[in-house]
């Protein structure tokens, strides 16, 4: 069985797409982390440190499911000619974690991608030559400042991803904070990108984070002012994932993290 949490009417359940390597060191990837912060974070998430010492992470989509639809938050790393190949290892499993889900691609209706790195929209646009969308009847969801800002992102993905989902008629831009049909809400949680976005799924007092990059280790929820080499706008990244973080004083929040070990932590 996959993991799931529920919060009132929906169901948020963890999609594996792949585990490996990062491909640097994580004391290049936080090169402000002292060892006595590697230590408590590898004793919340030993997980994610390799027998060789490499950062080991997790790659994984959310859907968030209920009886007004389905809502997938990010689509992995991809097939074996995926954008991510130069780094990640492909092929991913989300085709059979959705089956094993009881997912059907067509039965999607949103896809929210969170921001514009290759190891989370593998799977939105497959085919090669061919391209299409590999959810056909989803609305793919995406921060306007996002795809303003892909030429210093990733620009290959204007032609690999963008440019099919406009044709097919599939894309649509956000500007901040948006209500989605389903019931959850897209946060604007932009510095890992410009345009990087979270979704909030709440019911009563619960609430479930799907976090996307808002943070990518352990040592960053141990203390979330530490800078990761791979956000663009460091201090902005830090605001964001404060505020996200700081929902926990109102209410019970898990977090739906992407990398970590374990796909649901509870603050």
């Amino acid at each position: 069985m996959l993991p799931s949490l529920q919060v009132g009417p929906f169901t948020v359940t963890a999609l594996t797409d792949a585990a490996g390597p990062f491909f640097s060191s994580r004391s290049e990837a936080f090169p402000d982390a002292t060892t006595e912060q590697w230590a408590a974070a590898d004793r919340l998430d030993p997980g994610a440190l390799a027998p060789d010492g490499r950062w080991w992470l997790q790659f994984r989509a959310f859907a968030i499911r209920s009886d007004r639809g389905v809502t997938l938050v990010d689509a992995g790393i991809g097939p074996a000619d995926g954008p991510a190949a130069s780094w990640a290892p492909v092929p991913g499993e989300l085709p059979a974690s959705l089956a094993a889900a009881g997912i059907e691609p067509s039965a999607v209706d949103t896809v929210v991608l969170t921001h514009l790195h290759t190891d989370h929209v593998g799977w939105a646009v497959v085919g090669g030559a061919r391209a299409r969308p590999f959810f056909p009847n989803a609305e793919y969801l995406l921060q306007r400042a996002e795809l303003d800002a892909i030429e210093d992102i990733n620009p290959h993905l204007r032609s690999g991803v963008i440019d099919p989902l406009r044709e097919t008629g599939r894309l649509r831009l956000l500007d901040g904070e948006t209500p989605l049909r389903g019931g959850e809400r897209v946060l604007a949680t932009p510095g890992h990108t410009p345009g990087h976005q979270s979704v909030l799924v709440s019911s009563r007092r619960e609430r479930v984070a799907v976090t996307g990059d808002l943070l990518v280790h352990a040592v960053q929820l141990l203390h979330p002012e530490l800078a990761y080499a791979h956000e663009q706008d460091p201090a902005l990244a830090r605001a964001s994932r404060e505020r996200v973080l700081r929902l926990r004083k109102a209410e019970a929040l898990h977090l739906a993290t992407p990398h970590l070990t374990e796909p649901f932590i509870a603050l």
